[in-house]
């Protein structure tokens, strides 16, 4: 059992003629994900590098059986491609694309409700089973197949994490960056829930960021259901309140979203609390 994506996984890739959308894409496949569709509209019946293009997910999903799509659309038009992708019935949405305006993803946001589509992202790193596949943008060697979970706001954090579990021979079972923003369609909660129920995941790297009660939130339902240790920084401890650092969501109030406020949290609910993230890598061993 993997969490979400496997070596069975098809995607198809939305924005894929772009520079960027280009570069992933060839990077994916050569990690062995089947790439298998790409979309851009009024290229259908084309090819890039021998991937069939389609105007639209929906012609790509029925010619190719595509079942998860990644999106690298430019921010103007990055919601209606998630919303087009969501039309199309497909298992899983990941967007990398930051920037998007919080009001186009509220729209978003009602427009998911009651359809069975998960979203991943904006503003995200993307998703890695290791050895089976990458679906982002992120280094594909530093991960190694294993049992360790992690889950994060911070997509640099999220490879600083890996680089140190892989050092320590502590492979991983996969690797969920959920982005930063202020709205996005994935939650720690989410994730842990996925890594609770997953038989091949021992424990779990949750990182956070100031900004938002989401790491609070999370820290309750650890304590009240999390049969798996879980190790956790939070980044931004230094940054003054009411100054945003970065990511959309990272501004603080001074409230319950400072950095001191969702340490105290975590440690509450018995979660393993690491001060630098130097010590996660440490951490994760001594725990187990």
């Amino acid at each position: 059992m993997s969490v979400l994506v496997d070596r069975n996984t098809r995607v198809v890739t939305q924005g894929i003629t772009g520079k960027t959308g280009a570069f992933h894409t060839r990077a994916c496949r050569e990690y062995g994900t089947q790439m298998v569709a790409g979309v851009t509209p009024g290229k259908g019946g084309q090819d890039f590098e021998g991937i069939p293009l389609f105007d639209t997910v929906v012609g790509a999903k029925e010619a190719t059986g595509a079942n998860v799509s990644i999106i690298y659309v430019p921010p103007p038009f990055a919601a209606d491609a998630i919303m087009e992708a969501v039309d199309a019935d497909l298992d899983l949405v990941i967007c990398i694309t930051e920037g998007i305006p919080v009001l186009d993803m509220l729209k978003v946001a009602t427009f998911m409700q009651g359809r069975r589509t998960r979203l991943i992202g904006p503003n995200c790193p993307g998703i890695i089973t290791p050895g089976q596949a990458k679906i982002g943008i992120m280094p594909g060697f530093i991960h190694k197949p294993g049992r360790i979970g992690v889950v994060s706001r911070s997509g640099t954090l999220t490879y600083e994490a890996v680089f140190q579990l892989s050092a320590l021979g502590m492979g991983q079972s996969t690797c969920i960056g959920i982005g930063g923003d202020p709205l996005n369609g994935t939650s720690f909660i989410d994730c842990l829930k996925l890594f609770n129920e997953d038989p091949e995941t021992d424990a779990v790297v949750m990182i956070g960021e100031i900004g938002g009660n989401a790491e609070v939130e999370a820290a309750k339902w650890v304590k009240a259901n999390m049969k798996k240790p879980v190790v956790s920084f939070i980044a931004g401890a230094t940054a003054p309140p009411g100054r945003r650092m970065g990511h959309a969501g990272a501004i603080i109030s001074g409230g319950d979203d400072t950095a001191e406020a969702k340490f105290t949290a975590l440690s509450a609910a018995g979660i393993h609390v690491v001060r630098s993230p130097h010590e996660i890598g440490s951490k994760m061993r001594d725990v187990l």
